[in-house]
């Protein structure tokens, strides 16, 4: 195998995971993950192969999507469902998720506006956080039972658990109106540090994994910080990460 395209794919999953799954849970709902996954093995044949594409990211939000369309096909052929319902739902796929809803352009970064909607007060507020560092921090299972010093198979579990949840009681992934920001608003905070502090305090993983992390962590805080001016623990988490990140190195 080219090793050229398998470290390419490797960085791209690393340190762009967040954002793709991030759009494809926007459009895929829980079709996304296992998608995302089709998606990686299709690239892990075809980059060593044919290049690795200009657009890396874009590739595998463009693959994952196909895949997702393709899965849901096969499962409405199964069910027996008419070909109208499931030509119309390929359809909304395909054009990435039919048009934005209003309360969508509020929020000005994709990932912040999923972190709001997975932040779900039907989750308890351990889930809600779990899940959200697993789906859309781009951290492994193993680093999310590290955040919340449990045992990796505790934490599967309560993830398994979460995801169930989510889709026997049929939550959307939809971005809450402002007035509902607030009940949200300490899990999207506590998202936030975990990921900082997941590039902070990591141990297994190398320094510009670490520095991922860490400049994630503060670029949403950052954006969270202006979108709620008048909210105190948002500027003081903005504050706790810069003061952190300051001096990361010096620590050493």
């Amino acid at each position: 195998m080219n090793g050229d395209g398998r470290a390419a794919l490797e960085q791209i999953v690393r340190e762009e995971s967040g954002l793709v799954l991030a759009a494809l849970i926007a459009s895929c709902g829980d079709l996304a993950e296992e998608a995302f996954q089709d998606a990686v093995a299709v690239a892990l044949e075809r980059w060593p192969r044919d290049g690795v594409p200009q657009r890396p990211a874009a590739w595998l939000t463009t693959a994952a999507r196909r895949r997702a369309i393709d899965r849901l096909r096969h499962d409405a052929m199964r069910a027996g469902k008419s070909a109208a319902l499931r030509e119309s739902e390929l359809a909304r796929l395909a054009e990435g998720g039919g048009e934005p809803e209003p309360e969508r352009t509020i929020v000005p970064d994709e990932r912040l506006r999923l972190i709001f909607t997975c932040c779900h007060p039907a989750l308890a507020p351990e889930a809600r956080v779990a899940l959200t560092l697993r789906t859309l921090g781009g951290l492994s299972t193993a680093s999310v039972a590290r955040s919340f010093l449990v045992p990796e198979a505790t934490m599967a579990k309560r993830l398994e658990r979460a995801k169930h949840k989510i889709r026997a009681a049929q939550i959307p992934f939809r971005v809450p109106a402002p007035d509902a920001w607030f009940e949200r608003v300490q899990s999207v905070l506590a998202v936030i540090y975990l990921i900082f502090n997941a590039g902070y305090s990591a141990t297994g993983a190398s320094r510009d994994e670490r520095r991922a992390l860490c400049a994630e962590g503060i670029r949403l805080a950052r954006i969270l910080a202006a979108l709620l001016p008048g909210e105190g623990e948002v500027h003081a988490l903005h504050a706790l990460v810069l003061l952190h990140d300051a001096r990361r190195d010096a620590r050493i």
